[in-house]
């Protein structure tokens, strides 16, 4: 059996990650996803900045926009932090973090749509994103930080090969 296979052998009793090497292609594309997911997040707070037509508040559309700009950010930021994990195995702490990632994302989804799910203040067909709405949009992305920051791989379960070498003084 060849390297790569033996990760999808059950049976094998050595448990061998596939080394190789760099993932490039998961982490370009993470980064595209990031870039695009911020000029989505972009359009719909300032639609202006792209010569579209903004009004006097931030409605439905806009609400939904931001949250799908926040969503394939959150998305492509988890996927991008897996990459340098390069199938090796995952910390209890990475794996407990991508579920805050997604109670933030939660967070966001339903603080913004508050008015929609009828939990708001204006009547279901004026949905806006008011103050209280965008403070817990502001908690909730502050969630998906606290989840991506508890997704970065400590050093402690990188390869020999991939530990940082001390120079050494003459």
């Amino acid at each position: 059996m060849t390297q790569p296979d033996v990760l999808l052998d059950p049976g094998n009793p050595k448990k061998i990650a596939k080394t190789n090497g760099f993932p490039k292609f998961q982490v370009r594309l993470g980064l595209t996803g990031l870039v695009l997911g911020f000029l989505i997040l972009l359009i719909g707070l300032r639609p202006d900045l792209f010569g579209l037509d903004r009004g006097r508040y931030i409605g439905f559309v806009q609400i939904i926009v931001i949250l799908s700009g926040i969503g394939l950010m959150s998305l492509s930021a988890i996927g991008l932090l897996n990459s340098f994990w390069n199938g090796g195995p995952r910390s209890l702490r990475a794996d407990f973090s991508t579920r805050i990632v997604a109670t933030g994302c939660v967070i966001c989804v339903f603080t913004a749509l508050a008015d929609a799910f009828g939990f708001g203040t204006n009547p279901l067909p004026y949905v806006l994103l008011g103050t209280l709405q965008s403070r817990g949009v502001m908690i909730g992305i502050f969630v998906i930080c606290v989840g991506l920051f508890f997704m970065i791989r400590p050093t402690k379960y990188l390869s020999k090969e991939q530990k940082p070498t001390k120079p050494r003084k003459n």
